[in-house]
């Protein structure tokens, strides 16, 4: 094979057929351009060479033809290589009159980005055009290939294409494919668009369009994206179509037409955008006529949510949530709202930080998804917060101001309205070192309170033991001091593992006070205790009521690791002593429990080899030799999926003892036996294209399934299909949550998803839904 030097007329060949079909990236090694490039292999993130249309250029031929001022013909084995740039065809020739340059026989382009097979190429030098004849092409970058009977460049990236197809299978995969009449392809817009567009699967049309525009790029595209259907016991058969829209490079929006057979047609949407002062995101969903539904009216939903921080020390946080009734979430599956005990949240939160101080000014209220107009939550109508923090106000003292000022509002007839203004200074001792830690804290919680009674129906307020007056105030002192030490052990256990021993102790100190003149529910709860809890000094979240205490609290955890300081095991336990029992709001003729120690508190984690695993909590009530509450998480994984069992159990005496409602016997509209609950998760790869996953609940106190889901999923190189089944306690037939004579009502769903891989697609990650009765959790890890 001869080869030429870079003479003019090379140059004029090369030039011509290495415009570019794509942005390629340039070698950064001047000498690497008289080697060939590697065939079905993407080099666009490499970087680009300056001047590369300058590098150098190889043309390799059998022979070489030349008639001066007319035409020069390479051929026999023709090869022409620039940089990452390659053609190779059996002739070359450049009509020099015409400025036009003709490549013919079994013409080959690559250059790290697409791959071209055409019997002919042609390249108009004076406008820069080049058409190839029956090309084949595959993009090496990412997935897409096809065949174009005619291809034409008509710009530096933009390309006519008649009767071509594009596909994301690889080669001898004909699972599906679009082919259209003619293809207009704009690669800085990354976007190609169909005309008169057919879908075939296994080469048979199965779907035609007029038009058609799809990604082929990183870019984001208007346009639809793939539908989903389902048919489930309740709805029928459904159907969501959604659609893409790219509005801005900071916003955008997509919206789906919902078809539910018994309900109607549901418009849902979601709109996203990125500002100076952060993200957000609207959620909205309506249905103007639901034929299931006796109410009169559309049905709707709506969430706003943002949050950012803007000029490193404001930050916003808003999400605010409602809906057209309180039985939606129950009649319709929607992605609406954050809900808590039967409520939506709505609140808005301004913050300020800086080095030594904060202020924030929150807003909350929310939307009662129940009947009962006793339990109205209160509104939070603002409250504006201060804190100030002095550390190291002297050596080993700080020194803090938490303060706030707050309205709350409740449109209850038997509720007060009142604004709260609290002061609470304090000082404390930190002392830590590598092995031990003892800190001691002193503080004066201040809070005067404007209750607004006129008007308000007192009668069940004042049965509960309280005697409210129109103002008030409270100052109640609190002591604490907590030390805790880690000890390890120079002895390996079982010769491999070191053991660390943690005992911690707390001594808390809270003087009673009689509260009787402050409503303790503005914003205030009971907390769940667990081992963590035993060292709170409030077993309440906010402070309403300050419960008074006398006590100690002492508990330890050991640890074990392995020779890599990975943790294998831990187990933490411990229990309070009370001097004297903690005072509740409920405490009417200043009763106070006869048992001087609080319920045993336990917390284990164990992760063996790192695919067994396990997390397991238990509060044991001594007195009465009775469990509280116990939940267990035990999980095997291996290479192809995982299995998991756990199991949550709470006993009826404690949710009597200890739920914070107001009207004691509400808890019967969730449980009248307790809770005791077991379930059962798992997922397997059956074959590299097939994964099914699965869940079970059960509840061992009605002895009837909560619910299970099934999910099967197939995946080739090029598109996807998913199948659930699930079947869901839907409500009771009574209004009480197990009533003994009432029946469970199932609803039943079958959900089928499927979309192709490639062209701006992603597949789904998972084929569970989240809204499980005890759902996922992972043992052994701490965002539980």
């Amino acid at each position: 094979m001869l080869r030429f030097s870079r003479t003019f007329l090379a140059a004029s060949i090369s030039a011509a057929l290495f415009a570019p079909l794509t942005q390629a990236a340039e070698d950064t090694q001047v000498n690497s351009s008289l080697k060939p490039a590697a065939i079905d292999q993407c080099i666009i993130n490499e970087p680009e060479q300056e001047n590369s249309k300058e590098q150098p250029i190889n043309v390799e031929a059998d022979k070489l033809e030349a008639i001066n001022g007319n035409k020069a013909t390479y051929s026999g084995n023709v090869v022409v290589t620039q940089g990452k740039k390659r053609i190779k065809a059996q002739s070359v020739t450049l009509h020099q009159k015409e400025n036009v340059v003709v490549a013919e026989g079994d013409v080959q382009f690559n250059d790290g980005q697409v791959k071209t097979r055409s019997d002919k190429a042609t390249n108009n030098l004076n406008s820069d055009e080049m058409t190839l004849e029956n090309t084949d092409y595959k993009f090496l970058c990412q997935p897409g290939r096809g065949h174009a009977v005619y291809v034409a460049r008509t710009g530096k990236k933009v390309y006519q294409i008649e009767d071509g197809s594009i596909t994301s299978c690889p080669e001898g995969d004909s699972s599906w494919r679009f082919v259209a009449s003619s293809i207009d392809v704009d690669q800085d817009e990354e976007e190609a668009t169909f005309y008169n567009p057919r879908f075939e699967i296994q080469n048979v049309p199965v779907m035609y369009l007029p038009l058609l525009t799809v990604p082929i790029g990183d870019k984001r595209k208007t346009g639809f994206l793939y539908p989903s259907v389902s048919y489930g016991s309740k709805d029928g058969m459904e159907m969501e179509v959604p659609f893409y829209w790219n509005l801005a490079p900071n916003y955008d929006l997509e919206t789906s037409l919902h078809y539910m057979q018994k309900r109607g047609v549901q418009l849902n949407s979601k709109f996203r955008y990125l500002s100076e002062l952060g993200s957000g995101e609207i959620t909205s969903e309506y249905l103007p006529d639901d034929k299931d539904y006796d109410g009169d009216g559309a049905r709707w939903g709506f969430q706003y949510e943002h949050s950012g921080i803007y000029d490193k020390n404001w930050k916003f946080t808003i999400d605010y949530s409602k809906v057209s009734d309180i039985d939606y979430f129950t009649d319709l599956s929607s992605s609406v709202g954050n809900r808590e005990d039967g409520q939506l949240m709505q609140e808005g939160e301004a913050k300020y930080r800086s080095d030594n101080w904060d202020a924030s000014l929150l807003v909350r209220n929310f939307q009662l998804l129940t009947e009962s107009d006793s339990d109205l939550p209160y509104k939070l109508l603002p409250e504006l917060s201060y804190n100030y923090y002095a550390p190291e106000l002297m050596r080993y003292l700080d020194f803090d101001v938490k303060s706030h000022i707050a309205r709350f509002e409740n449109d209850s007839d038997n509720k007060p309205s009142a604004t709260r203004v609290h002061v609470e200074p304090g000082l404390t001792i930190p002392l830590a070192n590598t092995w031990g830690n003892w800190t001691t804290e002193a503080r004066m919680l201040g809070t005067y309170y404007q209750q607004d009674l006129t008007g308000v129906d007192l009668t069940d307020i004042k049965a509960d033991g309280y005697d409210l007056k129109e103002s008030t105030s409270r100052f109640v002192p609190e002591f604490r001091s907590h030390a805790g030490i880690t000890l390890e052990s120079n002895d390996k256990f079982l010769g491999e593992y070191t053991q660390t021993l943690e005992p911690q102790v707390q001594y808390l100190y809270i003087p009673k006070r009689d509260q009787k003149e402050i409503y303790s529910y503005y914003d205030t709860t009971l907390l769940q205790t667990d081992y963590y809890g035993l060292f709170r000094s409030n077993p309440y979240s906010s402070i309403d009521y300050i419960a008074s205490a006398n006590q100690v609290s002492y508990g330890a955890t050991t640890r074990f690791f392995d020779d890599q300081y990975k943790e294998r095991f831990n187990l933490s336990f411990g229990q309070i002593f009370y001097f004297h029992s903690a005072s509740t709001p409920q405490d009417v003729d200043d009763e106070e429990s006869s048992s001087d120690f609080s319920a045993w508190a336990l917390e284990s984690d164990f992760n063996y080899d790192d695919y067994l695993f396990y997390h397991g909590g238990l509060q044991f009530d001594t007195d009465k030799n009775d469990v509280q509450t116990a939940n267990s998480t035990l999980e095997y994984r291996f290479d192809k999926g995982y299995v998991q069992a756990n199991y949550r159990y709470v006993s009826l005496d404690y949710i009597q003892e200890q739920a914070s409602f107001i009207t004691q016997d509400n808890y019967k509209y969730y449980t009248t036996d307790g809770l005791s609950q077991v379930g059962l998760l798992g997922a397997y790869q059956l074959s590299p294209k097939w994964y099914a996953t699965g869940q079970y609940f059960y509840d061992l106190t009605t002895d009837e399934p909560l619910e299970w889901i099934a999910g099967l999923r197939y995946t080739s190189d090029c598109w996807y299909m998913g199948f659930t089944y699930s079947r869901e306690l839907d409500h009771w037939e009574s209004s009480l949550y197990n009533y003994p004579d009432a029946d469970p009502v199932y609803e039943n769903n079958f959900g089928l998803s499927f979309g192709i891989i490639g062209l701006g697609t992603n597949m789904g990650t998972d084929l569970i839904s989240s809204s499980s009765s005890l759902g996922y959790g992972r043992p052994f890890f701490l965002n539980n």
